[in-house]
Protein backbone atom coordinates (compact mmCIF):
# COMPACT_ATOMS: atom_id res chain seq x y z
CA UNK A 1 0.00 0.00 0.00
CA UNK A 2 1.64 3.32 -1.04
CA UNK A 3 1.51 6.09 1.49
CA UNK A 4 -1.49 8.32 1.29
CA UNK A 5 -3.86 5.26 -0.12
CA UNK A 6 -6.25 3.38 1.86
CA UNK A 7 -8.27 0.34 0.04
CA UNK A 8 -11.67 0.98 -0.24
CA UNK A 9 -12.47 -2.44 1.49
CA UNK A 10 -13.03 -1.23 4.80
CA UNK A 11 -11.86 -2.93 7.64
CA UNK A 12 -13.73 -5.09 9.81
CA UNK A 13 -11.59 -5.31 12.53
CA UNK A 14 -8.56 -3.11 13.49
CA UNK A 15 -5.58 -3.53 15.86
CA UNK A 16 -4.03 -0.27 17.02
CA UNK A 17 -0.56 -0.78 18.92
CA UNK A 18 -0.46 1.74 21.65
CA UNK A 19 2.05 3.97 22.87
CA UNK A 20 3.61 3.17 25.92
CA UNK A 21 3.60 5.95 27.89
CA UNK A 22 0.48 7.33 29.55
CA UNK A 23 1.56 10.81 28.68
CA UNK A 24 2.02 10.18 24.93
CA UNK A 25 -1.23 7.86 25.22
CA UNK A 26 -3.50 10.94 26.30
CA UNK A 27 -2.17 12.98 23.60
CA UNK A 28 -3.00 9.92 20.76
CA UNK A 29 -6.58 10.16 22.19
CA UNK A 30 -7.73 12.70 18.96
CA UNK A 31 -5.58 10.60 16.65
CA UNK A 32 -7.23 7.03 18.14
CA UNK A 33 -10.84 8.92 17.65
CA UNK A 34 -10.68 9.92 14.00
CA UNK A 35 -10.09 6.08 13.70
CA UNK A 36 -13.55 5.47 15.21
CA UNK A 37 -15.13 8.28 13.21
CA UNK A 38 -13.66 6.99 9.93
CA UNK A 39 -14.85 3.57 10.69
CA UNK A 40 -17.93 3.54 12.82
CA UNK A 41 -18.97 0.00 12.11
CA UNK A 42 -15.33 -1.78 13.06
CA UNK A 43 -14.46 -3.44 16.12
CA UNK A 44 -11.27 -1.38 17.32
CA UNK A 45 -8.83 -3.16 19.80
CA UNK A 46 -6.05 -1.51 21.93
CA UNK A 47 -2.63 -3.81 22.26
CA UNK A 48 -0.52 -1.58 24.54
CA UNK A 49 0.91 -2.37 28.01
CA UNK A 50 -0.85 -3.42 30.83
CA UNK A 51 -0.04 -0.37 32.88
CA UNK A 52 -1.64 1.95 30.14
CA UNK A 53 -4.58 -0.04 29.13
CA UNK A 54 -7.10 1.46 31.78
CA UNK A 55 -6.89 4.53 29.91
CA UNK A 56 -8.34 3.36 26.85
CA UNK A 57 -11.05 0.90 28.48
CA UNK A 58 -13.15 3.92 29.33
CA UNK A 59 -13.15 5.15 26.27
CA UNK A 60 -16.03 4.75 23.55
CA UNK A 61 -13.85 4.54 20.29
CA UNK A 62 -12.32 0.89 21.59
CA UNK A 63 -14.14 -2.23 21.70
CA UNK A 64 -11.49 -4.12 23.63
CA UNK A 65 -8.22 -3.96 25.08
CA UNK A 66 -5.76 -6.61 24.45
CA UNK A 67 -2.15 -6.43 26.79
CA UNK A 68 1.10 -7.03 25.52
CA UNK A 69 2.00 -10.42 27.49
CA UNK A 70 6.12 -9.63 28.21
CA UNK A 71 8.99 -9.06 25.88
CA UNK A 72 11.05 -12.27 26.10
CA UNK A 73 10.38 -14.07 22.52
CA UNK A 74 8.11 -16.94 23.67
CA UNK A 75 5.58 -14.35 25.04
CA UNK A 76 6.06 -12.81 21.71
CA UNK A 77 5.67 -15.46 19.45
CA UNK A 78 2.57 -17.26 21.86
CA UNK A 79 1.25 -13.32 21.10
CA UNK A 80 1.37 -13.21 17.56
CA UNK A 81 -0.73 -15.96 17.47
CA UNK A 82 -3.51 -14.92 19.32
CA UNK A 83 -3.36 -11.85 17.16
CA UNK A 84 -3.29 -14.03 14.02
CA UNK A 85 -6.56 -16.71 15.40
CA UNK A 86 -8.35 -12.70 16.01
CA UNK A 87 -7.88 -12.66 12.17
CA UNK A 88 -7.39 -8.52 12.32
CA UNK A 89 -8.06 -6.49 8.80
CA UNK A 90 -5.31 -3.74 9.70
CA UNK A 91 -2.69 -2.67 12.32
CA UNK A 92 -2.43 0.92 13.11
CA UNK A 93 0.89 1.34 14.90
CA UNK A 94 1.07 4.90 16.91
CA UNK A 95 4.44 2.98 19.00
CA UNK A 96 7.19 3.80 16.79
CA UNK A 97 9.69 0.64 17.39
CA UNK A 98 10.41 -1.82 15.19
CA UNK A 99 9.24 -4.45 17.53
CA UNK A 100 5.58 -2.59 17.06
CA UNK A 101 5.92 -3.14 13.11
CA UNK A 102 7.48 -7.17 13.22
CA UNK A 103 4.51 -8.62 15.43
CA UNK A 104 2.00 -7.14 13.22
CA UNK A 105 3.55 -8.66 10.60
CA UNK A 106 4.21 -12.24 12.77
CA UNK A 107 0.39 -11.86 12.95
CA UNK A 108 -0.27 -12.05 9.27
CA UNK A 109 -2.07 -8.44 9.70
CA UNK A 110 -2.93 -7.87 5.73
CA UNK A 111 -2.74 -4.02 6.16
CA UNK A 112 -0.07 -2.61 8.17
CA UNK A 113 0.15 1.07 8.70
CA UNK A 114 3.28 3.08 10.65
CA UNK A 115 5.59 5.68 10.26
CA UNK A 116 8.80 4.44 8.00
CA UNK A 117 11.15 4.45 11.06
CA UNK A 118 13.61 2.12 12.78
CA UNK A 119 14.18 -0.07 10.05
CA UNK A 120 10.61 -1.40 9.95
CA UNK A 121 9.54 0.14 6.80
CA UNK A 122 10.08 -3.61 4.56
CA UNK A 123 7.64 -4.80 7.45
CA UNK A 124 4.84 -2.30 6.68
CA UNK A 125 2.24 -2.20 3.93
CA UNK A 126 1.66 1.96 4.25
CA UNK A 127 5.27 3.35 5.43
CA UNK A 128 4.50 6.78 6.27
CA UNK A 129 7.12 9.17 5.73
CA UNK A 130 7.70 10.88 9.26
CA UNK A 131 7.17 14.94 9.32
CA UNK A 132 10.27 16.70 8.68
CA UNK A 133 10.43 20.12 11.74
CA UNK A 134 8.15 22.81 11.04
CA UNK A 135 5.75 20.86 8.71
CA UNK A 136 3.49 20.29 11.50
CA UNK A 137 2.47 21.97 14.35
CA UNK A 138 4.85 21.06 17.45
CA UNK A 139 2.13 19.47 20.16
CA UNK A 140 2.81 15.70 20.29
CA UNK A 141 -0.92 15.39 19.58
CA UNK A 142 -0.70 16.19 15.79
CA UNK A 143 2.33 13.81 15.53
CA UNK A 144 0.02 10.61 15.42
CA UNK A 145 -2.77 12.70 13.82
CA UNK A 146 -0.62 13.39 10.61
CA UNK A 147 0.06 9.57 10.62
CA UNK A 148 -3.86 9.09 9.65
CA UNK A 149 -3.60 11.84 7.08
CA UNK A 150 -0.64 10.60 5.09
CA UNK A 151 -1.88 7.56 4.97
CA UNK A 152 -5.06 8.46 4.23
CA UNK A 153 -7.18 7.85 6.80
CA UNK A 154 -8.48 11.35 7.51
CA UNK A 155 -10.08 13.98 5.32
CA UNK A 156 -10.44 16.48 7.66
CA UNK A 157 -7.53 19.40 7.98
CA UNK A 158 -5.37 18.61 11.52
CA UNK A 159 -6.96 20.68 13.96
CA UNK A 160 -5.88 24.48 14.80
CA UNK A 161 -5.34 23.83 18.58
CA UNK A 162 -5.40 21.07 20.79
CA UNK A 163 -8.21 20.04 22.57
CA UNK A 164 -8.05 16.58 24.55
CA UNK A 165 -10.68 15.40 26.68
CA UNK A 166 -11.26 11.78 28.59
CA UNK A 167 -14.65 10.60 28.39
CA UNK A 168 -16.17 9.90 31.70
CA UNK A 169 -15.31 12.77 33.66
CA UNK A 170 -18.36 13.01 36.07
CA UNK A 171 -18.33 9.48 36.40
CA UNK A 172 -14.69 9.42 37.48
CA UNK A 173 -15.43 12.32 39.63
CA UNK A 174 -18.01 10.56 41.17
CA UNK A 175 -15.85 7.42 42.10
CA UNK A 176 -13.02 9.27 43.19
CA UNK A 177 -14.67 11.41 45.96
CA UNK A 178 -15.92 8.08 47.28
CA UNK A 179 -12.20 6.97 47.15
CA UNK A 180 -10.90 10.40 48.88
CA UNK A 181 -13.32 10.37 51.32
CA UNK A 182 -12.52 7.07 52.20
CA UNK A 183 -8.71 7.90 52.62
CA UNK A 184 -10.24 10.54 55.11
CA UNK A 185 -10.05 13.41 52.98
CA UNK A 186 -13.18 15.72 52.35
CA UNK A 187 -12.93 16.34 48.69
CA UNK A 188 -12.42 18.01 46.43
CA UNK A 189 -8.58 17.82 47.18
CA UNK A 190 -5.62 19.99 45.76
CA UNK A 191 -3.94 17.07 43.59
CA UNK A 192 0.18 16.89 43.50
CA UNK A 193 2.24 14.35 41.34
CA UNK A 194 5.67 15.90 42.08
CA UNK A 195 7.89 12.50 40.11
CA UNK A 196 8.66 12.31 36.61
CA UNK A 197 9.41 9.01 35.06
CA UNK A 198 11.75 10.42 32.60
CA UNK A 199 14.40 11.95 35.06
CA UNK A 200 14.98 14.71 37.43
CA UNK A 201 15.74 16.86 35.36
CA UNK A 202 11.97 17.82 35.07
CA UNK A 203 11.01 18.00 38.88
CA UNK A 204 10.23 21.05 40.60
CA UNK A 205 11.72 21.16 44.05
CA UNK A 206 9.97 18.67 46.62
CA UNK A 207 9.87 21.71 49.37
CA UNK A 208 8.21 24.40 46.92
CA UNK A 209 5.56 21.93 45.66
CA UNK A 210 4.94 21.40 49.13
CA UNK A 211 5.32 25.57 50.12
CA UNK A 212 2.66 26.14 46.69
CA UNK A 213 0.17 23.03 48.57
CA UNK A 214 -0.36 25.17 52.21
CA UNK A 215 -0.74 28.58 50.46
CA UNK A 216 -3.40 26.87 48.14
CA UNK A 217 -4.90 24.94 50.76
CA UNK A 218 -5.34 28.26 52.96
CA UNK A 219 -6.95 29.89 50.89
CA UNK A 220 -9.09 27.21 49.70
CA UNK A 221 -9.84 24.84 52.86
CA UNK A 222 -8.99 22.25 50.35
CA UNK A 223 -7.13 18.65 51.82
CA UNK A 224 -3.73 17.65 50.07
CA UNK A 225 -3.25 14.52 48.00
CA UNK A 226 -0.12 13.30 46.88
CA UNK A 227 0.43 10.52 43.57
CA UNK A 228 3.00 8.75 42.14
CA UNK A 229 4.95 5.65 41.17
CA UNK A 230 5.97 3.48 44.17
CA UNK A 231 9.57 4.06 43.42
CA UNK A 232 8.15 8.03 44.10
CA UNK A 233 6.27 7.06 47.50
CA UNK A 234 9.16 8.66 49.71
CA UNK A 235 9.36 11.80 47.62
CA UNK A 236 5.26 12.00 47.63
CA UNK A 237 6.05 11.09 51.73
CA UNK A 238 8.44 13.99 52.25
CA UNK A 239 6.16 16.68 50.44
CA UNK A 240 2.82 15.40 52.54
CA UNK A 241 4.58 15.38 55.86
CA UNK A 242 5.38 19.47 54.98
CA UNK A 243 2.26 19.95 54.51
CA UNK A 244 0.69 17.78 57.43
CA UNK A 245 2.90 20.22 59.71
CA UNK A 246 0.85 23.10 58.98
CA UNK A 247 -1.91 21.03 60.21
CA UNK A 248 -3.56 20.57 56.97
CA UNK A 249 -4.56 17.22 56.21
CA UNK A 250 -2.05 15.46 53.48
CA UNK A 251 -2.65 11.73 51.73
CA UNK A 252 0.66 10.35 50.37
CA UNK A 253 -1.33 7.74 47.41
CA UNK A 254 2.20 7.08 45.87
CA UNK A 255 2.24 2.98 44.67
CA UNK A 256 -1.19 2.82 46.03
CA UNK A 257 -3.02 3.21 43.06
CA UNK A 258 -4.04 1.30 39.93
CA UNK A 259 -3.61 4.19 36.58
CA UNK A 260 -8.11 3.44 36.95
CA UNK A 261 -8.39 4.32 40.68
CA UNK A 262 -5.89 7.84 39.62
CA UNK A 263 -7.57 8.81 36.91
CA UNK A 264 -11.05 8.59 38.98
CA UNK A 265 -9.20 10.59 41.80
CA UNK A 266 -6.97 12.89 40.12
CA UNK A 267 -10.94 13.83 38.58
CA UNK A 268 -12.15 14.83 42.10
CA UNK A 269 -9.06 17.32 42.51
CA UNK A 270 -10.22 20.86 42.88
CA UNK A 271 -6.88 21.37 40.82
CA UNK A 272 -3.86 19.61 40.30
CA UNK A 273 -0.35 20.48 40.44
CA UNK A 274 2.51 18.79 38.69
CA UNK A 275 5.55 18.59 36.33
CA UNK A 276 6.01 17.47 32.73
CA UNK A 277 4.80 14.14 33.39
CA UNK A 278 1.64 11.55 32.88
CA UNK A 279 -0.11 12.63 35.47
CA UNK A 280 -0.20 16.24 34.51
CA UNK A 281 -2.24 14.95 30.87
CA UNK A 282 -4.61 12.86 32.98
CA UNK A 283 -5.43 15.57 35.32
CA UNK A 284 -5.45 18.53 31.85
CA UNK A 285 -7.28 16.11 29.97
CA UNK A 286 -10.13 15.50 32.56
CA UNK A 287 -10.61 18.93 32.34
CA UNK A 288 -9.12 19.58 35.83
CA UNK A 289 -7.44 22.68 36.36
CA UNK A 290 -3.80 21.76 36.37
CA UNK A 291 -0.84 23.96 36.74
CA UNK A 292 2.68 22.48 34.95
CA UNK A 293 5.89 23.10 36.20
CA UNK A 294 8.26 22.77 33.27
CA UNK A 295 12.10 23.88 32.00
CA UNK A 296 14.27 20.67 30.69
CA UNK A 297 11.13 19.70 28.08
CA UNK A 298 9.16 21.75 25.66
CA UNK A 299 5.58 22.77 26.76
CA UNK A 300 4.63 23.73 23.30
CA UNK A 301 5.39 20.11 22.16
CA UNK A 302 4.01 18.04 25.26
CA UNK A 303 2.36 20.77 27.49
CA UNK A 304 -1.24 20.14 28.78
CA UNK A 305 -3.47 20.70 26.16
CA UNK A 306 -7.14 22.19 27.97
CA UNK A 307 -8.58 25.51 27.80
CA UNK A 308 -8.04 24.51 31.94
CA UNK A 309 -4.01 24.36 32.19
CA UNK A 310 -1.86 26.55 32.62
CA UNK A 311 2.43 26.44 32.23
CA UNK A 312 4.44 28.06 34.59
CA UNK A 313 8.15 28.18 33.64
CA UNK A 314 11.01 30.78 33.05
CA UNK A 315 12.56 30.68 30.29
CA UNK A 316 16.22 30.12 30.37
CA UNK A 317 19.43 29.97 27.88
CA UNK A 318 19.49 25.82 27.97
CA UNK A 319 16.20 25.42 28.08
CA UNK A 320 14.43 22.92 26.51
CA UNK A 321 17.54 20.68 26.77
CA UNK A 322 15.68 17.50 27.00
CA UNK A 323 17.83 15.59 29.27
CA UNK A 324 16.90 13.16 32.05
CA UNK A 325 19.67 14.99 34.48
CA UNK A 326 20.61 18.90 34.46
CA UNK A 327 24.66 18.83 34.34
CA UNK A 328 24.74 21.95 35.71
CA UNK A 329 22.24 23.97 38.29
CA UNK A 330 18.99 22.93 37.23
CA UNK A 331 18.35 26.96 36.90
CA UNK A 332 14.79 26.20 34.68
CA UNK A 333 13.42 25.05 38.02
CA UNK A 334 15.03 26.66 40.74
CA UNK A 335 13.85 30.04 39.28
CA UNK A 336 10.40 28.94 39.41
CA UNK A 337 8.94 30.27 42.79
CA UNK A 338 6.00 28.61 44.84
CA UNK A 339 3.85 31.60 45.43
CA UNK A 340 3.75 32.01 41.72
CA UNK A 341 2.67 28.80 41.11
CA UNK A 342 0.32 29.04 44.08
CA UNK A 343 -1.29 32.30 42.68
CA UNK A 344 -1.55 30.78 39.33
CA UNK A 345 -3.31 27.67 40.74
CA UNK A 346 -5.62 30.06 42.94
CA UNK A 347 -6.77 31.94 39.73
CA UNK A 348 -8.09 28.73 38.12
CA UNK A 349 -10.01 27.88 40.77
CA UNK A 350 -11.96 31.19 40.61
Amino acid sequence: MREGRFSARLPVKILIRATNWIGDAVMSLPALRQVRGRFPDAHIAVLGRPGVLDLYSRESFSNETVPLAGSSFSRKYTLAVSLRRMRFDCAILFQNAFGAAALAFAARIPRRIGYARDGRSPLLTCAVRVPRPGEIPRHESYYYLELLRRAGLMDAPLPEEPEIRLEGADRACANGTRLLAAAGLEPPAIGISPGAAYGGAKRWLPERFAEAAVSIARASGHPVALFGSAAERDLCGSIAGQVAAHKIPAVNFAGETTLARFIDMAAACAVFLTNDSGAMHVASALGVPTVAIFGATDHVATGPASAHSRVVRHPVECSPCLLRQCPIDHRCMTRVGAAEVAETALHLLK
